[in-house]
């Protein structure tokens, strides 16, 4: 469920540069006490799925809170919550569905806050090509990069038109997405994300129509939340970071343009026209209540993985979250 590095065309140069600077940044000293230092590993390299965070850093709102936030980019995205289960950092960046089932595995996680409100899993094809309905599917090649949690999408997808996965052929495609439906490999691809892959294709002028994962069959979920150990999830400290996250939300809402030239601040390497798209792409997807949890949502959620054989028999929501509002 975790999506790879690779996916988003990082060179193995860049892969070792964020491992340095990943290296560097845990080990860099800092001014405030351990009791304001709040350690956050990201889900990979910074992208505009991280926007509030950095707006929120740019503009001193974990300042005002007393805080003082590191954020690290991991080498590698399967680590940052397993580091906060063993209480290696404190705050990681994961994801709705993979947090409850590491829960499930016995990781003693839970959810603090959310960033991404809403899915951005979706399946992709060619907007201009002969796929206009899911029931067009049928008989066609599907490409995936993980299988598990993206096969049980597909599957309430196109149950959704009537088709099973027998009717289509799968095929992996090892995190090529967007190429593989541009060149013709496959004629769609499932776990696109909307806020990237079709603004890759666009960009390349061969547009993508997105077949939207909430609209065909999936209760909707929370793409990007934040955790901390189970122990630790009501450490004051978080209510302070959450206050100072939905500022940068509402900084973001409020100030789009003036966001993105914070965004970018320092961070020449994101400074394109690809992630500029995203960005604002993305702005309408962020949490306005970062510390709200929404307790039906994520009980229908747990009862849909557990429906799909992805868990075992879903848990009382306190289970996955911390709720602070």
């Amino acid at each position: 469920m975790t999506r790879s590095l690779m996916r988003r065309g990082l060179s193995p140069r860049r892969l070792a540069a964020a491992a340095l600077i990943a290296a560097t940044t845990a080990f860099s000293p800092t001014g405030a006490s351990a009791a304001d230092k709040l350690v956050l590993l990201l889900d990979w390299f910074v992208n505009p799925d991280h926007a509030p965070l950095l707006v929120a850093q740019e503009q001193g709102y974990f300042t005002e809170e007393g805080l003082d936030v590191e954020m690290i980019a991991p080498a590698d995205p399967s680590d940052p919550p397993k580091m906060v289960a063993a209480k290696r950092a404190d705050l990681a960046v994961t994801y709705q569905p993979q947090l409850i089932a590491m829960v499930h595995e016995g990781l003693p996680l839970k959810r603090v806050s959310t960033l991404v409100a809403t899915p951005l899993n979706s399946l992709i094809v060619l907007k201009d090509g002969p796929i206009q309905t899911l029931a067009d599917l049928k008989g066609r090649r599907i490409g995936y990069s993980i299988g598990g949690f993206e096969d049980v999408l597909l599957g309430r997808m196109l149950a959704s038109a009537g088709l099973t996965t027998d009717d289509v052929t799968l095929i992996n495609v090892n995190f090529a997405l967007s190429p593989s439906v541009m060149s013709g490999q496959v004629d769609a691809v499932i776990g696109a994300y909307r806020n990237v892959e079709l603004v890759q294709m666009d960009l390349e002028g061969r547009p993508g129509r997105a077949f939207l994962v909430e609209e065909h069959g999936i209760p909707p979920y929370d793409e990007l939340v934040i955790a901390a150990h189970a122990d630790n999830a009501a450490d004051p400290r978080f209510a302070a970071f959450n206050r100072a996250l939905e500022k940068g939300v509402q900084f973001l809402v409020n100030h789009p343009e003036a966001s993105w030239e914070l965004y970018i601040r320092g961070r020449p390497e994101v400074a394109d026209e690809g992630n500029r798209r995203s960005f604002f792409q993305t702005i309408s997807r962020f949490a306005h209540s970062p510390a709200a949890l929404d307790h039906g949502r994520w009980r229908r959620f747990a009862t849909f993985m557990a429906d799909a054989g992805l868990i075992d028999a879903p848990r009382p929501v306190e289970d996955y979250a911390q709720d602070w509002r």
